[in-house]
């Protein structure tokens, strides 16, 4: 896993390298970058990508990316799909996935982006209105459970909800690790549980529906996020990312993240994460493209390539991201699917409802 580790070190510098190199000089690099404003990333080769055209009249050798994504895992992908189509420029702009899905809302009568990559399954299908069906060269190596039925997105990395805990801390105050959702509910654990306000992040959203649906759904699932709201004791993140680093750092005992987080300290003996027993969510994260957009044929090109068995394999291997191809092995150190209890997760409740749930639980934190 130590070198492992070195590799993906190596390939985020790279990625970096390659993206200034690349860059124009009045971009800046490429990703993250802060709302509202876009990284490019270009190529001198003169040669076309295939399937695009080059009318002089419109600008069909760009594709603009919406991402949320982490950096290096999105710089070291787009790095892979500019060395695979060169004379394709890239424009990234990185941001939350709430924000940049309100950003695609408000631009959908003259859209800037061209495809939407790594936001959750549910928050797509809450903005599907926004995105084109479309059928990607590599739809039959992904589980049906990853896909949305009207094709508006498809899903790239499944993203199993974990508990993460400071395993060094847990044993000097004398605590077990949790193993479910109910042991979260320990007053040992009052107000040192890491958890984002899940208006402020489509993850933590889908955590805050996955725990509903793990303990009973409806009134029930209700009942114990009330109860969890009070463990929290008024402390919220504003940053999902915050989660496990805080608990990495020791400020709080547990947290609740996305495995691919949790997945950064499998060399850590001090940290540990488990799948709750009660069951949790594999949502994936997406793809999409953006309906009316300007470079549809390079937007289909991305939703390709990101879903390609090579492109998935890299990033199961340097980034631990879980594949949602079938023919691809997670990386070592990750239970298979079928080694997790899953909840039956309700998109469409999920977006019919999400004003009203996250309304509810800002009432529970008393805000």
């Amino acid at each position: 896993m130590k070198r492992q580790g070195i590799r993906r070190r190596l390939i985020a510098a790279l990625a970096l390298l390659l993206l200034l190199s690349g860059c124009s000089a009045a971009a800046g690099p490429a990703g993250p970058v802060s709302s509202g404003s876009s990284a490019q990333a270009s190529s001198s080769s003169g040669s076309s990508a295939p399937g695009v055209s080059q009318d002089p009249g419109t600008d069909q050798s760009t594709i603009v990316i919406y991402s949320p994504h982490d950096a290096d895992p999105m710089n070291a992908c787009i790095v892979a799909f500019m060395a695979k189509y060169p004379s394709i420029r890239v424009k990234l702009v990185a941001g939350g996935t709430g924000e940049l899905c309100q950003r695609i809302e408000a631009e959908a009568g003259d859209p800037q982006a061209d495809v939407f990559w790594g936001g959750g399954a549910d928050s797509m299908e809450a903005y599907s209105d926004y995105f084109e069906p479309y059928v990607c060269a590599n739809d039959g190596d992904i589980s049906e459970a990853f896909k949305d039925p009207q094709d508006k997105w498809i899903g790239e990395s499944p993203l199993p909800m974990v508990i993460l805990y400071n395993k060094k801390l847990l044993g000097e105050e004398g605590l077990s690790a949790p193993a479910s959702w109910s042991d979260c509910l320990s007053s040992a654990f009052r107000g040192q549980i890491a958890y984002c306000q899940p208006s402020k992040s489509g993850s933590a959203y889908t955590q805050l529906c996955t725990m509903i649906l793990a303990n009973g759904g409806g009134e029930t699932g209700w009942d114990f996020v009330k109860r969890f709201a009070e463990n929290l004791d008024g402390k919220i993140l504003d940053s999902s990312g915050k989660c496990h680093k805080l608990v990495s750092s020791g400020e709080y005992l547990i947290g609740i993240t996305i495995e691919k987080s949790a997945a950064l300290y499998l060399d850590d003996p001090d940290i540990g994460f488990c799948y709750p027993s009660e069951g949790t969510s594999a949502v994936a994260d997406a793809a999409a493209v953006v309906k009316g957009c300007r470079n549809e044929e390079n937007a289909r090109l991305f939703v390709d390539f990101v879903t390609s068995y090579d492109s998935q394999k890299e990033q199961s291997l340097d980034w631990n991201r879980r594949p949602s191809r079938d023919d691809v092995p997670v990386s070592a150190g990750l239970v298979a699917l079928s080694g997790i209890r899953l909840v039956d997760y309700d998109f469409a409740w999920a977006a019919d409802e999400k004003e009203t749930n996250l309304s509810r639980f800002q009432s529970l934190m008393g805000s």
